[in-house]
């Protein structure tokens, strides 16, 4: 099938949610919310690093003292109440029902340059599917970058393996024990990743990658099966970005998703989604029936 990425489409959000099933992309232009949600994580991200300048501080600190700083910034992102009130928002303006429509908690994501920091907390993913994490097929990805992106440092998404399965080894992933063990020791893979995660077992072609470069506080999103990785990041600068992923409750209980083509593990990441309208948590039940 053809993918096709939409500009600031107007459908609605049942429409898009099809489509972005179908393996169609979509992009849009910063606007209020996304605007107030960079302005915060910046405000965060400049205390944390106290007087230099976020996206050249690699330059000038030592790899250990720039993973503690990451270690406190990035929690408190993430947990921080405004995080998710800036997610109700977004999603509030992108017209997702806020009773059905459930998120997890965003992620502040860096990417540094010229291979200063590429494992751990600033992880540079490989090709993957996130459902290969045990995500499930009907997740939805939002991507958002903080600051000016370039070609070189953004996200590459690989549409021609849509409907084109890839050997991997998502058999043995456990997201219990990625979540109890891999993820709570993340900081302490500095020089190199020791964790094991999900991956192809075969080469992928990367002739046929496509980078969408969006402005700060603009969106992409793709389906949680597309085939996505970090561009190796050879722009000079340390790349900060937003991602937070959401699932729709009916799309959950019909089994209506993007094609299972290559996926051998569980949609257990499901326990980790919140409703938008009240921050409730997923009904534990409807977890153990889906999966």
């Amino acid at each position: 099938m053809m993918n096709v990425l939409y500009f600031d489409s107007d459908l609605t959000d049942n429409e898009r949610r099809q489509g972005l099933y179908q393996g169609q992309l979509f992009t849009y232009s910063p606007f209020g919310a996304t605007y107030s949600f960079c302005y915060f994580a910046d405000a965060l991200i400049r205390e944390a690093f106290a007087g230099f300048d976020p996206e050249y501080a690699q330059w000038e600190l030592p790899v250990n003292q720039y993973v503690d700083i990451l270690k406190a910034l990035k929690p408190r992102f993430i947990h921080h109440n405004k995080s998710k009130e800036f997610i109700q928002q977004i999603l509030r303006d992108k017209g997702c029902d806020l009773n059905k429509t459930y998120f997890d908690l965003p992620r502040l994501r860096t990417s540094t340059s010229d291979g200063y920091l590429t494992s751990g907390i600033a992880y540079a993913f490989h090709p993957h599917r996130d459902t290969w994490y045990s995500a499930p097929m009907s997740q939805v990805n939002w991507w958002i970058p903080i600051y000016t992106m370039a070609e070189e440092n953004g996200l590459a998404l690989h549409p021609k393996y849509w409907s084109r399965p890839i050997a991997n080894d998502s058999r043995e992933f456990s997201y219990q024990e990625w979540v109890n063990g891999s993820r709570k020791t993340c900081a302490e893979n500095i020089s190199s990743d020791k964790r094991w995660q999900p991956s192809p077992q075969e080469r992928v072609e990367m002739d046929s990658e496509l980078r969408i470069i969006p402005e700060p506080g603009g969106i992409i999103m793709f389906s949680a099966a597309h085939l996505h990785a970090s561009v190796p990041n050879t722009s000079g600068k340390t790349r900060f970005s937003i991602d937070f992923r959401t699932i729709n409750i009916d799309d959950v209980v019909a089994g209506v998703g993007a094609p299972n083509i290559d996926t051998a593990c569980k949609g257990e990441a499901l326990v980790d989604f919140i409703r938008a309208s009240d921050f409730a948590p997923f009904p534990e039940e409807l977890i153990y029936q889906t999966v």
